[in-house]
């Protein structure tokens, strides 16, 4: 059996110490807190989900904070393989874009993800680990509660910050609203008043709005071109509604409404 060149994470927010050195292929968006992580971790070169690029490119922001840093890395497109799907983008993935470190390495658009990443793994592995410049998403407190009963909106740049509390609240996240295979019964960590995500293009990226339902969560996606992902007070300001699950559609949500909006018929 011939060994795959790449570690497979369905999420970045798995990789650690023991992926230094290593071509990693990450579910994740192709966002800049995305890179930081695979930067910090020391790895060899990163393959991401373009996640419809978005609003501001933010779809793309790793590649523009590892190209100084001598890290190659790609994404593959959010249409070519399931975003929060390594195995599928390692099976199925076509690349999109690529940093200047991964052209230098031969890596180029329309070229699958398994290509680019053999690629990349054929470049020594370097002595010292560039130190990536200091990346941390954040929770916010997006609208405090009101006295006319209006839940506090809380905004979590991923949704692995929600904490239990977070029940009370309406939480909006920058994170991408598809589901992680190992983890096809997870929508949230806490049973929230309503959640916010991002679709990442749709597809894939919405898979996680009938999750929430399940899970008696009222949610919604917001396009991606108008909001950047992984960037919640963005989600909230600028974030329209493109598609909803059940349990908000009951609420009186629709598309094109704006995230406050989403918030206010949350109670």
């Amino acid at each position: 059996m011939i060994a795959v060149p790449e570690v497979r994470l369905d999420s970045i927010t798995s990789i650690g110490p023991e992926h230094r050195g290593r071509v990693v292929v990450a579910g994740s968006h192709g966002g800049r807190y995305c890179g930081y992580l695979a930067a910090r971790a020391g790895v060899l070169g990163v393959i991401l989900n373009d996640a419809a690029v978005g609003r501001d490119r933010a779809g793309l922001g790793s590649l523009a904070l590892l190209a100084p840093l001598g890290i190659p890395a790609a994404t593959v497109a959010h249409d070519s393989a399931r975003i929060g799907d390594a195995a599928d983008m390692s099976a199925r993935g076509r690349i999109s874009h690529c940093n200047e470190p991964a052209r230098l390495l031969g890596c180029e658009p329309g070229q699958t993800c398994a290509e680019a990443a053999r690629r990349m793994a054929g470049r020594p592995v370097p002595d010292v680990s560039p130190e990536p410049p200091a990346g941390e998403e954040a929770r916010f407190v997006l609208r405090a509660a009101g006295g006319d009963g209006r839940a506090t909106v809380i905004g979590c740049d991923s949704a692995s910050l929600v904490q239990p509390e977070d029940v009370h609240h309406v939480v909006v996240t920058g994170s991408h609203c598809g589901v992680l295979p190992g983890r096809p019964g997870y929508g949230l960590g806490v049973r929230a008043r309503g959640a916010v995500f991002n679709d990442a293009g749709g597809g894939a990226g919405i898979r996680r709005l009938p999750v929430l339902d399940a899970q008696g969560i009222p949610g919604a996606a917001v396009a991606a071109a108008s909001a950047r992902i992984g960037d919640a007070p963005s989600t909230w300001e600028t974030g329209v509604v493109s598609v909803v699950n059940d349990l908000a559609a009951e609420r009186g949500v629709r598309a094109g409404m704006s995230v406050p909006a989403f918030a206010d018929r949350m109670g």
